[in-house]
Protein backbone atom coordinates (compact mmCIF):
# COMPACT_ATOMS: atom_id res chain seq x y z
CA UNK A 1 0.00 0.00 0.00
CA UNK A 2 1.15 2.88 -0.99
CA UNK A 3 1.81 5.80 2.41
CA UNK A 4 0.23 9.09 1.43
CA UNK A 5 1.45 11.63 3.03
CA UNK A 6 -0.90 15.28 3.36
CA UNK A 7 0.91 18.49 1.85
CA UNK A 8 0.78 20.14 5.70
CA UNK A 9 2.90 17.22 6.59
CA UNK A 10 5.39 17.56 3.36
CA UNK A 11 5.99 21.04 4.33
CA UNK A 12 6.66 20.35 8.00
CA UNK A 13 9.15 17.93 6.39
CA UNK A 14 10.43 20.63 4.64
CA UNK A 15 10.32 23.29 7.14
CA UNK A 16 12.99 20.64 9.36
CA UNK A 17 15.38 22.39 7.26
CA UNK A 18 15.42 25.50 9.68
CA UNK A 19 17.31 22.95 11.78
CA UNK A 20 20.59 23.81 10.19
CA UNK A 21 19.98 27.30 11.37
CA UNK A 22 20.38 26.92 15.04
CA UNK A 23 22.81 24.01 14.18
CA UNK A 24 25.09 27.01 12.76
CA UNK A 25 24.06 28.96 15.53
CA UNK A 26 25.10 26.51 18.11
CA UNK A 27 28.57 25.61 16.09
CA UNK A 28 29.50 29.78 16.14
CA UNK A 29 28.75 29.60 19.73
CA UNK A 30 31.09 27.00 20.21
CA UNK A 31 33.43 28.73 18.48
CA UNK A 32 33.53 31.86 20.42
CA UNK A 33 33.64 29.82 23.61
CA UNK A 34 36.87 28.60 22.03
CA UNK A 35 38.35 31.46 21.83
CA UNK A 36 37.57 32.89 24.96
CA UNK A 37 39.05 29.77 26.19
CA UNK A 38 42.28 31.04 24.87
CA UNK A 39 41.36 34.92 25.57
CA UNK A 40 41.10 33.94 29.15
CA UNK A 41 44.34 31.33 29.41
CA UNK A 42 46.32 33.99 27.48
CA UNK A 43 45.29 36.57 30.48
CA UNK A 44 45.85 33.81 33.51
CA UNK A 45 49.70 33.54 31.63
CA UNK A 46 49.80 37.54 31.65
CA UNK A 47 48.42 37.77 35.16
CA UNK A 48 50.97 34.55 36.61
CA UNK A 49 54.11 36.52 34.58
CA UNK A 50 53.25 40.20 36.22
CA UNK A 51 53.47 38.29 39.47
CA UNK A 52 56.78 36.36 38.87
CA UNK A 53 58.29 40.00 37.28
CA UNK A 54 57.95 41.33 40.69
CA UNK A 55 59.29 38.66 42.36
CA UNK A 56 62.33 38.07 40.24
CA UNK A 57 65.62 38.76 41.73
CA UNK A 58 64.37 38.82 45.39
CA UNK A 59 65.70 35.51 46.72
CA UNK A 60 65.27 36.81 50.11
CA UNK A 61 61.55 36.77 49.50
CA UNK A 62 61.31 32.69 47.78
CA UNK A 63 63.80 31.83 50.30
CA UNK A 64 61.84 32.26 53.45
CA UNK A 65 59.94 28.92 54.85
CA UNK A 66 56.25 30.03 55.48
CA UNK A 67 54.53 30.13 58.84
CA UNK A 68 52.20 27.10 59.56
CA UNK A 69 49.01 28.44 59.74
CA UNK A 70 45.46 26.48 59.69
CA UNK A 71 44.56 27.04 55.98
CA UNK A 72 43.22 23.53 54.38
CA UNK A 73 43.94 25.14 50.76
CA UNK A 74 47.93 26.33 51.59
CA UNK A 75 48.55 22.65 53.61
CA UNK A 76 46.57 20.53 50.63
CA UNK A 77 48.78 22.62 48.14
CA UNK A 78 52.21 21.89 50.21
CA UNK A 79 50.86 18.23 50.81
CA UNK A 80 50.65 17.88 46.50
CA UNK A 81 53.96 19.66 45.86
CA UNK A 82 55.65 17.29 48.05
CA UNK A 83 54.17 13.99 46.54
CA UNK A 84 55.18 16.13 42.72
CA UNK A 85 58.98 15.75 44.05
CA UNK A 86 58.81 12.40 45.40
CA UNK A 87 57.31 11.22 42.21
CA UNK A 88 59.93 12.78 40.28
CA UNK A 89 62.61 11.24 42.89
CA UNK A 90 63.43 14.49 44.54
CA UNK A 91 64.11 14.49 48.58
CA UNK A 92 62.75 17.57 50.01
CA UNK A 93 64.40 18.75 53.11
CA UNK A 94 62.76 20.29 55.38
CA UNK A 95 64.28 22.27 57.76
CA UNK A 96 63.00 24.30 60.51
CA UNK A 97 61.54 27.48 59.56
CA UNK A 98 63.99 29.75 62.44
CA UNK A 99 66.79 27.96 61.20
CA UNK A 100 65.93 28.71 57.41
CA UNK A 101 65.17 32.21 58.44
CA UNK A 102 68.36 32.71 60.48
CA UNK A 103 70.04 31.51 57.82
CA UNK A 104 68.44 33.53 54.99
CA UNK A 105 68.62 36.79 57.74
CA UNK A 106 65.03 37.08 56.55
CA UNK A 107 61.86 37.62 58.89
CA UNK A 108 59.31 35.43 57.93
CA UNK A 109 56.48 38.01 58.53
CA UNK A 110 57.29 40.73 56.76
CA UNK A 111 58.22 38.25 53.36
CA UNK A 112 55.10 37.13 53.13
CA UNK A 113 53.40 40.09 53.85
CA UNK A 114 55.03 41.49 50.88
CA UNK A 115 54.53 38.62 48.78
CA UNK A 116 50.80 39.29 49.65
CA UNK A 117 50.44 42.40 48.90
CA UNK A 118 51.46 41.60 45.84
CA UNK A 119 49.28 39.06 45.08
CA UNK A 120 46.34 41.15 46.31
CA UNK A 121 47.36 44.01 43.80
CA UNK A 122 46.58 41.46 40.64
CA UNK A 123 44.19 38.91 41.89
CA UNK A 124 40.37 39.18 40.73
CA UNK A 125 37.44 38.17 42.57
CA UNK A 126 36.92 34.75 41.26
CA UNK A 127 40.73 33.69 40.42
CA UNK A 128 43.35 32.06 43.32
CA UNK A 129 47.21 32.53 43.22
CA UNK A 130 49.91 30.78 44.72
CA UNK A 131 53.43 31.01 45.06
CA UNK A 132 55.99 28.34 44.99
CA UNK A 133 59.45 28.05 45.91
CA UNK A 134 61.80 25.49 44.68
CA UNK A 135 61.65 23.26 48.07
CA UNK A 136 57.98 22.97 46.90
CA UNK A 137 57.08 25.08 49.51
CA UNK A 138 54.07 27.33 49.40
CA UNK A 139 54.51 30.70 50.20
CA UNK A 140 51.52 32.29 49.49
CA UNK A 141 48.27 31.51 48.50
CA UNK A 142 45.46 34.17 47.75
CA UNK A 143 42.18 34.67 46.26
CA UNK A 144 38.82 31.90 45.76
CA UNK A 145 37.94 30.50 42.55
CA UNK A 146 33.93 30.60 43.61
CA UNK A 147 32.65 33.73 42.30
CA UNK A 148 30.34 36.18 44.05
CA UNK A 149 26.71 34.37 44.20
CA UNK A 150 24.12 36.36 42.10
CA UNK A 151 21.23 38.10 43.50
CA UNK A 152 18.30 35.23 43.10
CA UNK A 153 16.16 36.20 39.92
CA UNK A 154 12.40 37.11 40.96
CA UNK A 155 11.66 36.68 37.14
CA UNK A 156 9.09 33.43 37.41
CA UNK A 157 8.99 32.72 34.06
CA UNK A 158 12.77 33.29 33.46
CA UNK A 159 13.18 30.64 36.42
CA UNK A 160 10.45 28.32 35.06
CA UNK A 161 12.59 28.48 31.39
CA UNK A 162 15.54 27.57 32.82
CA UNK A 163 14.26 24.47 34.80
CA UNK A 164 12.64 23.75 31.79
CA UNK A 165 15.77 23.52 29.50
CA UNK A 166 18.09 22.47 32.26
CA UNK A 167 18.27 19.21 31.07
CA UNK A 168 19.70 20.63 27.41
CA UNK A 169 21.70 23.36 28.61
CA UNK A 170 23.48 23.28 32.11
CA UNK A 171 24.62 26.32 33.43
CA UNK A 172 27.55 26.36 35.28
CA UNK A 173 27.37 26.42 39.53
CA UNK A 174 29.30 27.74 42.02
CA UNK A 175 28.80 24.90 44.88
CA UNK A 176 31.83 22.96 43.94
CA UNK A 177 34.96 21.61 45.68
CA UNK A 178 37.88 24.11 45.86
CA UNK A 179 40.12 21.80 47.28
CA UNK A 180 43.28 20.45 45.00
CA UNK A 181 42.51 16.72 43.87
CA UNK A 182 45.03 14.26 44.42
CA UNK A 183 46.48 14.20 41.03
CA UNK A 184 46.07 18.19 40.21
CA UNK A 185 50.25 18.04 41.29
CA UNK A 186 51.08 14.49 40.50
CA UNK A 187 50.39 15.26 36.69
CA UNK A 188 50.75 19.25 36.24
CA UNK A 189 52.27 20.16 33.32
CA UNK A 190 52.35 23.81 34.52
CA UNK A 191 54.13 23.97 37.73
CA UNK A 192 56.89 21.23 36.19
CA UNK A 193 57.11 23.16 33.17
CA UNK A 194 57.67 26.54 35.49
CA UNK A 195 60.23 24.90 37.77
CA UNK A 196 62.32 23.63 34.64
CA UNK A 197 62.08 27.35 33.30
CA UNK A 198 59.47 27.24 30.84
CA UNK A 199 55.55 29.12 31.20
CA UNK A 200 52.84 26.25 31.07
CA UNK A 201 49.19 25.80 31.13
CA UNK A 202 46.51 23.44 32.29
CA UNK A 203 43.07 22.30 31.95
CA UNK A 204 41.46 20.22 35.22
CA UNK A 205 38.16 19.51 36.93
CA UNK A 206 37.74 20.14 40.85
CA UNK A 207 37.33 16.80 42.72
CA UNK A 208 33.56 16.90 42.53
CA UNK A 209 33.69 17.64 38.72
CA UNK A 210 30.93 20.72 38.78
CA UNK A 211 34.07 23.03 37.40
CA UNK A 212 36.66 23.30 34.85
CA UNK A 213 39.78 24.92 36.30
CA UNK A 214 42.33 26.69 33.70
CA UNK A 215 45.54 26.92 35.36
CA UNK A 216 48.65 29.45 34.46
CA UNK A 217 52.17 28.66 35.87
CA UNK A 218 55.36 31.41 34.90
CA UNK A 219 58.75 30.76 36.53
CA UNK A 220 60.55 33.17 38.79
CA UNK A 221 63.99 33.68 37.88
CA UNK A 222 67.11 34.35 40.51
CA UNK A 223 69.38 35.56 37.64
CA UNK A 224 70.09 32.55 35.53
CA UNK A 225 68.27 30.06 38.36
CA UNK A 226 64.40 29.30 38.82
CA UNK A 227 64.00 30.42 42.24
CA UNK A 228 59.85 29.35 41.89
CA UNK A 229 56.90 29.32 39.98
CA UNK A 230 53.77 31.40 40.05
CA UNK A 231 50.40 29.54 39.88
CA UNK A 232 47.09 31.72 38.93
CA UNK A 233 44.16 29.14 38.62
CA UNK A 234 40.42 30.58 37.84
CA UNK A 235 37.34 28.56 36.67
CA UNK A 236 35.93 28.91 33.35
CA UNK A 237 32.71 29.80 35.09
CA UNK A 238 32.82 33.20 33.20
CA UNK A 239 32.86 31.79 30.20
CA UNK A 240 30.68 28.66 30.61
CA UNK A 241 28.02 31.21 31.64
CA UNK A 242 28.25 33.50 28.50
CA UNK A 243 27.58 30.29 26.25
CA UNK A 244 24.53 28.54 28.15
CA UNK A 245 22.76 32.41 28.31
CA UNK A 246 24.03 32.06 24.21
CA UNK A 247 22.27 28.92 23.62
CA UNK A 248 19.50 29.92 25.96
CA UNK A 249 18.62 32.73 23.52
CA UNK A 250 19.51 30.90 20.37
CA UNK A 251 17.19 27.95 21.61
CA UNK A 252 14.20 30.83 22.30
CA UNK A 253 14.89 32.13 19.05
CA UNK A 254 14.74 28.82 17.56
CA UNK A 255 11.12 27.65 19.37
CA UNK A 256 9.71 31.20 18.15
CA UNK A 257 11.00 30.68 14.99
CA UNK A 258 9.95 27.68 13.99
CA UNK A 259 6.40 28.27 16.09
CA UNK A 260 5.98 31.39 13.68
CA UNK A 261 7.28 29.47 10.04
CA UNK A 262 5.24 26.14 11.22
CA UNK A 263 2.16 28.28 12.02
CA UNK A 264 2.00 30.18 8.88
CA UNK A 265 3.15 26.61 6.72
CA UNK A 266 0.57 25.00 8.18
CA UNK A 267 -2.18 27.92 7.13
CA UNK A 268 -0.45 27.91 3.69
CA UNK A 269 -0.79 24.50 3.46
CA UNK A 270 -4.30 24.42 4.53
CA UNK A 271 -4.87 27.00 2.22
CA UNK A 272 -3.23 25.36 -1.12
CA UNK A 273 -5.11 22.04 0.35
CA UNK A 274 -8.78 23.87 0.21
CA UNK A 275 -8.19 24.83 -3.09
CA UNK A 276 -6.58 21.57 -4.80
CA UNK A 277 -9.85 20.02 -2.71
CA UNK A 278 -12.14 22.67 -4.32
CA UNK A 279 -10.43 22.01 -7.45
CA UNK A 280 -11.02 18.29 -7.84
CA UNK A 281 -14.57 18.72 -6.45
CA UNK A 282 -15.35 21.22 -9.72
CA UNK A 283 -13.22 17.95 -11.91
CA UNK A 284 -15.33 15.95 -10.38
CA UNK A 285 -18.68 17.92 -10.34
CA UNK A 286 -18.10 18.93 -14.45
CA UNK A 287 -18.87 15.64 -15.84
CA UNK A 288 -22.19 13.74 -14.86
CA UNK A 289 -22.29 10.26 -14.89
CA UNK A 290 -23.12 9.31 -18.78
CA UNK A 291 -20.18 10.70 -19.90
CA UNK A 292 -21.76 14.58 -20.47
CA UNK A 293 -19.91 18.19 -19.22
CA UNK A 294 -22.47 19.11 -17.28
CA UNK A 295 -20.50 22.36 -16.15
CA UNK A 296 -17.54 24.23 -16.93
CA UNK A 297 -15.59 25.45 -14.28
CA UNK A 298 -14.35 29.05 -13.65
CA UNK A 299 -10.99 29.40 -14.03
CA UNK A 300 -9.22 31.04 -10.69
CA UNK A 301 -7.93 34.57 -10.83
CA UNK A 302 -4.66 33.76 -8.75
CA UNK A 303 -1.51 34.76 -10.30
CA UNK A 304 0.34 30.84 -9.11
CA UNK A 305 0.65 27.62 -10.39
CA UNK A 306 -2.95 26.49 -8.90
CA UNK A 307 -4.03 29.45 -10.64
CA UNK A 308 -2.89 28.46 -14.06
CA UNK A 309 -4.07 25.11 -13.79
CA UNK A 310 -7.78 26.33 -12.82
CA UNK A 311 -7.51 27.84 -15.65
CA UNK A 312 -6.10 25.50 -17.93
CA UNK A 313 -8.66 23.13 -16.70
CA UNK A 314 -11.48 24.91 -17.61
CA UNK A 315 -9.54 25.55 -20.81
CA UNK A 316 -9.74 21.85 -21.36
CA UNK A 317 -13.48 21.06 -19.92
CA UNK A 318 -14.25 24.46 -22.30
CA UNK A 319 -12.30 22.44 -25.27
CA UNK A 320 -13.89 19.00 -24.12
CA UNK A 321 -17.41 20.66 -24.22
CA UNK A 322 -16.81 21.93 -28.21
CA UNK A 323 -15.66 18.63 -29.11
CA UNK A 324 -18.48 16.81 -27.34
CA UNK A 325 -21.27 19.34 -29.37
CA UNK A 326 -19.23 18.25 -32.45
CA UNK A 327 -20.03 15.11 -32.16
CA UNK A 328 -23.43 15.61 -31.21
CA UNK A 329 -23.63 17.49 -34.34
CA UNK A 330 -21.78 14.89 -36.48
CA UNK A 331 -25.01 13.02 -36.79
CA UNK A 332 -27.27 15.61 -37.61
CA UNK A 333 -24.32 17.14 -40.41
CA UNK A 334 -24.24 13.69 -41.68
CA UNK A 335 -27.82 12.96 -41.50
CA UNK A 336 -28.50 16.72 -43.55
CA UNK A 337 -25.87 15.35 -46.08
CA UNK A 338 -26.99 12.30 -47.12
CA UNK A 339 -30.79 13.00 -46.93
CA UNK A 340 -30.99 14.78 -50.30
CA UNK A 341 -28.96 12.52 -52.34
CA UNK A 342 -30.81 9.14 -50.80
CA UNK A 343 -34.52 10.83 -51.18
CA UNK A 344 -33.30 11.99 -54.88
CA UNK A 345 -32.35 8.05 -55.59
CA UNK A 346 -35.57 7.11 -53.56
CA UNK A 347 -37.71 8.53 -55.69
CA UNK A 348 -36.10 8.61 -59.02
CA UNK A 349 -36.49 4.36 -58.44
CA UNK A 350 -40.59 4.94 -57.33
CA UNK A 351 -40.54 7.07 -60.63
CA UNK A 352 -39.00 4.64 -62.83
CA UNK A 353 -41.74 1.92 -61.66
CA UNK A 354 -44.54 4.11 -62.70
CA UNK A 355 -42.74 5.53 -65.90
CA UNK A 356 -44.88 4.73 -68.94
CA UNK A 357 -42.44 5.49 -71.65
CA UNK A 358 -38.44 4.56 -72.32
CA UNK A 359 -38.19 8.53 -72.02
CA UNK A 360 -39.04 9.13 -68.74
CA UNK A 361 -36.67 6.21 -67.53
CA UNK A 362 -34.01 7.48 -68.76
CA UNK A 363 -34.47 10.76 -67.06
CA UNK A 364 -35.09 8.70 -63.85
CA UNK A 365 -32.31 6.99 -63.92
CA UNK A 366 -30.23 9.82 -64.60
CA UNK A 367 -31.52 11.59 -61.52
CA UNK A 368 -30.54 8.21 -59.18
CA UNK A 369 -26.77 8.23 -60.71
CA UNK A 370 -26.48 11.94 -59.96
CA UNK A 371 -27.70 11.39 -56.80
CA UNK A 372 -25.35 8.13 -56.48
CA UNK A 373 -22.61 10.64 -57.30
CA UNK A 374 -23.70 12.74 -54.48
CA UNK A 375 -23.25 9.93 -52.16
CA UNK A 376 -19.79 8.89 -53.62
CA UNK A 377 -18.88 12.89 -52.92
CA UNK A 378 -20.09 12.62 -49.56
CA UNK A 379 -17.87 9.29 -48.77
CA UNK A 380 -14.69 10.34 -50.39
CA UNK A 381 -14.18 13.62 -48.39
CA UNK A 382 -15.42 11.60 -45.44
CA UNK A 383 -12.04 9.26 -46.00
CA UNK A 384 -9.90 12.37 -47.63
CA UNK A 385 -8.76 13.18 -44.22
CA UNK A 386 -8.62 9.59 -42.78
CA UNK A 387 -6.22 8.69 -45.86
CA UNK A 388 -4.29 12.16 -45.67
CA UNK A 389 -3.38 11.45 -42.16
CA UNK A 390 -2.33 7.67 -43.19
CA UNK A 391 -0.27 9.27 -46.15
CA UNK A 392 1.59 12.18 -44.19
CA UNK A 393 3.30 9.53 -42.31
CA UNK A 394 5.15 7.91 -44.87
CA UNK A 395 5.35 10.72 -47.40
CA UNK A 396 8.88 11.67 -48.16
CA UNK A 397 10.06 15.10 -47.36
CA UNK A 398 12.25 17.01 -50.35
CA UNK A 399 13.47 20.44 -50.19
CA UNK A 400 11.74 22.48 -53.27
CA UNK A 401 10.95 26.10 -54.18
CA UNK A 402 7.24 27.21 -53.58
CA UNK A 403 7.15 29.81 -55.79
CA UNK A 404 6.53 27.95 -58.92
CA UNK A 405 4.46 25.55 -57.08
CA UNK A 406 2.14 29.00 -56.24
CA UNK A 407 2.40 30.00 -60.01
CA UNK A 408 1.65 26.46 -61.34
CA UNK A 409 -1.92 26.29 -59.11
CA UNK A 410 -2.80 29.92 -59.77
CA UNK A 411 -2.57 29.53 -63.58
CA UNK A 412 -4.96 26.27 -62.94
CA UNK A 413 -7.45 28.66 -61.03
CA UNK A 414 -8.01 31.08 -63.16
CA UNK A 415 -9.07 28.78 -65.89
CA UNK A 416 -10.91 26.60 -63.26
CA UNK A 417 -12.89 29.36 -61.88
CA UNK A 418 -13.40 31.44 -64.89
CA UNK A 419 -15.57 33.86 -63.04
CA UNK A 420 -13.19 34.59 -60.22
CA UNK A 421 -10.58 37.47 -60.77
CA UNK A 422 -7.67 35.80 -59.47
CA UNK A 423 -4.46 38.42 -57.77
CA UNK A 424 -1.17 36.98 -57.11
CA UNK A 425 1.84 38.51 -55.74
CA UNK A 426 4.91 36.44 -55.87
CA UNK A 427 9.04 37.14 -54.75
CA UNK A 428 11.88 38.13 -57.44
CA UNK A 429 13.63 35.43 -55.51
CA UNK A 430 13.34 31.29 -54.39
CA UNK A 431 11.44 30.65 -51.39
CA UNK A 432 12.70 26.63 -50.64
CA UNK A 433 10.76 25.10 -48.09
CA UNK A 434 11.10 21.12 -46.71
CA UNK A 435 7.81 18.89 -47.60
CA UNK A 436 5.69 17.90 -50.54
CA UNK A 437 5.30 20.08 -53.35
CA UNK A 438 1.79 18.29 -54.41
CA UNK A 439 0.54 18.28 -51.01
CA UNK A 440 1.32 22.14 -51.01
CA UNK A 441 -0.97 22.50 -54.24
CA UNK A 442 -3.46 20.42 -52.38
CA UNK A 443 -3.02 22.74 -49.38
CA UNK A 444 -3.80 25.85 -51.84
CA UNK A 445 -6.79 24.33 -54.10
CA UNK A 446 -8.35 24.18 -50.48
CA UNK A 447 -7.86 27.66 -49.71
CA UNK A 448 -8.68 28.89 -52.76
CA UNK A 449 -11.60 27.14 -53.17
CA UNK A 450 -12.84 28.28 -50.11
CA UNK A 451 -12.18 31.98 -50.96
CA UNK A 452 -13.68 31.40 -53.87
CA UNK A 453 -17.19 30.20 -52.10
CA UNK A 454 -17.44 33.43 -49.66
CA UNK A 455 -16.48 35.86 -51.99
CA UNK A 456 -18.53 38.51 -53.20
CA UNK A 457 -19.19 38.77 -57.11
CA UNK A 458 -16.62 41.39 -58.84
CA UNK A 459 -13.94 41.36 -55.70
CA UNK A 460 -10.58 39.73 -56.90
CA UNK A 461 -8.94 37.02 -54.46
CA UNK A 462 -5.32 37.96 -53.74
CA UNK A 463 -2.81 34.84 -53.55
CA UNK A 464 0.31 36.34 -51.64
CA UNK A 465 3.85 34.35 -50.89
CA UNK A 466 6.56 36.62 -49.30
CA UNK A 467 9.46 35.50 -46.68
CA UNK A 468 9.48 37.41 -43.52
CA UNK A 469 11.21 36.54 -40.28
CA UNK A 470 12.63 33.41 -41.66
CA UNK A 471 9.29 31.54 -42.60
CA UNK A 472 7.56 31.73 -45.95
CA UNK A 473 3.93 33.13 -45.28
CA UNK A 474 1.29 31.95 -48.08
CA UNK A 475 -1.90 34.08 -47.64
CA UNK A 476 -5.46 33.84 -49.48
CA UNK A 477 -7.57 37.08 -49.04
CA UNK A 478 -11.01 37.36 -50.15
CA UNK A 479 -13.63 40.06 -49.93
CA UNK A 480 -17.04 38.97 -48.31
CA UNK A 481 -18.60 37.89 -45.11
CA UNK A 482 -16.93 38.23 -41.68
CA UNK A 483 -15.56 35.13 -39.77
CA UNK A 484 -17.51 34.65 -36.57
CA UNK A 485 -15.21 35.53 -33.88
CA UNK A 486 -16.01 32.07 -31.71
CA UNK A 487 -15.12 30.07 -35.04
CA UNK A 488 -11.54 31.63 -35.52
CA UNK A 489 -10.19 29.30 -32.98
CA UNK A 490 -12.17 26.14 -34.56
CA UNK A 491 -12.22 26.62 -38.27
CA UNK A 492 -9.66 24.21 -39.04
CA UNK A 493 -11.49 21.35 -36.92
CA UNK A 494 -12.58 18.92 -38.69
CA UNK A 495 -16.33 18.84 -39.67
CA UNK A 496 -16.24 22.64 -38.74
CA UNK A 497 -18.25 24.75 -41.45
CA UNK A 498 -19.60 28.25 -41.70
CA UNK A 499 -20.09 27.28 -45.14
CA UNK A 500 -23.91 27.01 -45.13
CA UNK A 501 -25.71 26.23 -48.50
CA UNK A 502 -23.94 28.23 -50.96
CA UNK A 503 -23.47 25.68 -53.26
CA UNK A 504 -26.16 23.46 -53.35
CA UNK A 505 -25.04 20.80 -56.35
CA UNK A 506 -21.52 19.93 -53.95
CA UNK A 507 -21.99 18.65 -50.48
CA UNK A 508 -19.76 20.43 -47.69
CA UNK A 509 -18.31 18.62 -44.43
CA UNK A 510 -15.92 20.79 -43.15
CA UNK A 511 -12.93 18.90 -44.09
CA UNK A 512 -11.38 21.24 -46.52
CA UNK A 513 -9.42 23.43 -43.91
CA UNK A 514 -8.81 20.43 -41.61
CA UNK A 515 -6.82 18.75 -44.68
CA UNK A 516 -5.27 22.25 -45.11
CA UNK A 517 -3.55 22.27 -41.49
CA UNK A 518 -2.78 18.82 -41.58
CA UNK A 519 -0.77 19.79 -44.71
CA UNK A 520 0.62 22.77 -43.05
CA UNK A 521 1.55 20.82 -39.79
CA UNK A 522 3.21 18.32 -42.05
CA UNK A 523 5.52 21.03 -43.33
CA UNK A 524 6.13 22.06 -39.30
CA UNK A 525 4.40 25.50 -39.94
CA UNK A 526 0.78 26.71 -38.51
CA UNK A 527 -2.12 28.16 -39.77
CA UNK A 528 -4.75 30.95 -38.76
CA UNK A 529 -7.66 32.90 -40.24
CA UNK A 530 -8.61 36.56 -39.18
CA UNK A 531 -10.94 38.68 -40.55
CA UNK A 532 -9.35 41.73 -42.41
CA UNK A 533 -8.65 45.08 -40.94
CA UNK A 534 -10.59 46.75 -43.05
CA UNK A 535 -13.52 44.44 -41.95
CA UNK A 536 -14.33 43.80 -45.24
CA UNK A 537 -13.67 40.39 -45.67
CA UNK A 538 -11.21 37.46 -44.32
CA UNK A 539 -7.40 36.21 -44.81
CA UNK A 540 -5.68 32.49 -44.13
CA UNK A 541 -2.33 32.73 -43.44
CA UNK A 542 -0.34 29.71 -43.43
CA UNK A 543 3.13 29.54 -42.45
CA UNK A 544 6.29 27.18 -43.28
CA UNK A 545 9.81 27.73 -42.11
CA UNK A 546 12.29 28.36 -44.71
CA UNK A 547 14.56 25.72 -45.58
CA UNK A 548 18.34 26.24 -44.25
CA UNK A 549 20.13 27.97 -46.92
Amino acid sequence: MRLRISLRAKLGLVSLALLALPLAGALYVNEMERFLLEGEERALLATARAVATALHDRPQLLAAVPERDDDALRKEAEQELRRLAEREGRTVQEAPSVALAREAAVDVGPAQQEIAAILRGVQRSSSRIWVVNRRYQVLALAGSLRRPSPPDDSDTLRVLWRRAIGWLIQRPTEDFAEALPDDVLATGRDITAALQGTPGTRIRRTPDGRAVVLSAAYPIWNGDDVAGAVVVEETTNPIVSLRSAALERLLLLTLAAFAGAGGILIAYATRLSHRIRRLRDEAESAIDPRGRISRLAAGSEAGDEIGDLSRSFSAMLARLAQHHAYLESMADRLSHELRTPIAVVRSSLENLQLAPSQQESRLYIARAEEGLARLTTILQRMTEASRLEQGLRTAERERYDLVPVVHGCVEGYRLAYPNARIALELPERRVEVEGSPDLAAQLLDKLVENAVDFSRAGEPIRVDLEEQGGEAVLSVENKGPLLPQDMQGRLFESMISVRGERRPGAPHLGLGLYVARLIVEFHGGSIAAANLLSADGVAVRARFPVAWR
